[in-house]
């Protein structure tokens, strides 16, 4: 797939991973439309990049519609989709007080997290659906969608979050069958520890980022989100990449804690 000229859609976009990927597809001629609550920062960088900010949630049917509504008005055929909008966050089933995990965060970190993916990978699509194919596969567009190596391992603490991931790598190659028909394909990237904002504003964050970096492999350090920007790319750009999940985590295994 040619990014050149193409409209995508990057939620989550206005900072970390997604703003780093927004970046990345601008740059090889992408027309980015960026999808976040945090309006300040979505603007300035769609300003940055020549793209379009839209405010989002991307749990909410009708601002996900409008949402890939001004994706196609942008003057430049959608053919990309990258979900990488969610929300942390940190319960046991049983806390520690001998309380239930409440059931309303439960519930929020699925509608955000996996509800969320669906929605705009569902409407985004059906817009897809509506382009001219790129290529003699018929092939129309590509959506990427980020999950967590929490799907596969997750921690004490990470019921909901890995559960909602979960959900994201469950429905990967179920979405690509489903979608093989009106040519999209759908990749799924499982990130492990990426060096975004969401680690600094702890007292101690050095210290703190070290100790997340002990159980990694090689290279010995936390990702950049740059490097899961380029991944995206290379999974837009190779077209025999199709219903996989793929791990971004420097070899990582998660420990229980």
């Amino acid at each position: 797939m040619d990014l050149n000229g193409a409209g995508a859609i990057v939620t989550g976009g206005a900072s970390g991973l997604g703003a780093a990927t927004a970046r990345e597809l601008a740059g090889h001629g992408a027309k980015v439309v960026i999808a976040d609550l945090g309006e300040e920062k979505g603007k300035a960088l769609a300003d940055e990049i020549g793209g379009v900010f839209v405010k989002c949630d991307v749990s909410d049917e009708d601002q996900v519609q409008a949402l890939v509504d001004a994706a196609v008005a942008s003057g430049a055929p959608l053919r990309v989709v990258v979900n990488s909008a969610g929300i942390g966050w940190a319960g046991r089933t049983v806390n520690r007080d001998g309380s239930p995990h409440a059931l309303a965060d439960y519930r929020k970190v699925i509608e955000v997290n996996l509800v969320g993916t669906f929605n705009v990978m569902r409407i985004g699509a059906a817009a897809i659906a509506k382009t001219e194919p790129t290529d003699a596969d018929g092939q129309r567009g590509v959506i990427v969608n980020t999950a967590s190596v929490a799907a596969l391992e997750g921690q004490t603490g990470q019921i909901a979050y890995s559960a909602s991931k979960g959900g994201i790598v469950g429905m990967t190659l179920p979405a690509a069958r489903d979608l093989a028909a009106i040519g999209v394909r759908v990749n799924t990237v499982c990130p492990g520890i990426i060096d975004t904002p969401i680690y600094g504003f702890n007292p101690n964050a050095e210290e703190f980022k070290a100790k997340l970096v002990a159980p990694v492999v090689f290279p010995k350090r936390m990702g950049q989100p740059a490097e899961f920007a380029h991944l995206v790319r290379a999974l837009i750009e190779n077209d025999y990449m199709n219903g996989e999940v793929i791990r971004f985590d420097g070899g990582i295994r998660f420990q229980p804690k």
